[in-house]
């Protein structure tokens, strides 16, 4: 899932290539109703879902004086109401199958706030609160959830297309920042563990780490 097409090509492509079903889903993780039909267009083409990572995030860069109102509300939305919104959808399957794992990706600024990042640090702040809650809930149906707290990550957030992110995360060092796929396959370790095996929280960190701890 992401906004746009061009973000899921690749991906997709990788997918069918390895043999697997791929499932492309253009949505606007700040609007409810995309949510809504994207989980249910899941449901529909892929049966129930048994694995959930909300990894997608966003920030609105500057001072608490300056920052508006809106900008707040949307990186809220994106990188916290949408992990609620999403839970929710997908839980009712994953406890009628008595199993089922969440991973919400926070970062290390879930763990420690930095100046001229509010809106974001707030965010991945309330993630620990959120997935220790709801790890309390649906532990007791065979149902984990996980909150996992990245390091420095080769994301490129400032390349406006995937071609230039792509470019730009192949050329990073990974001793200072985390390739990607490197984070995904903790993350499908996480999902395919021995379901007695419940990883609460982990902190993932480049080898040259520098803002943490």
């Amino acid at each position: 899932m992401a906004r746009t097409a061009s973000d899921l090509a690749a991906a997709v492509d990788e997918v069918k290539a390895d043999g697997r079903a791929g499932l492309p889903v253009v949505a606007d993780l700040a609007e409810v109703e995309d949510l809504e039909q994207a989980v249910q267009r899941t449901r529909d083409e892929l049966g129930p879902v048994r694995v959930l990572v909300n990894a997608a995030g966003t920030d609105a860069p500057g001072p608490v004086s300056e920052l508006s109102v809106e900008a707040w509300d949307r990186v809220l939305a994106i990188n916290l109401r949408a992990v609620f919104v999403l839970s929710k959808l997908v839980l009712p399957d994953m406890v009628e199958a008595g199993q089922g794992t969440i991973v919400n990706v926070a970062s290390v600024a879930g763990r420690r706030g930095w100046a001229n990042a509010s809106a974001y640090c707030a965010s991945k702040f309330a993630l620990t609160g959120f997935t220790q809650a709801l790890g309390a809930e649906v532990r007791p149906h065979g149902v984990r959830a996980c909150v996992l707290y990245p390091g420095a990550m080769a994301t490129q957030w400032g390349a406006w297309s995937a071609e230039e992110r792509r470019a730009e995360r192949e050329a990073a060092d990974p001793r200072a920042a985390l390739p990607p796929e490197r984070v995904a396959a903790f993350i499908a370790w996480i999902a395919a563990a021995s379901p007695e095996l419940v990883l609460d929280e982990a902190i993932v960190t480049p080898l040259d780490e520098q803002g943490w701890p």
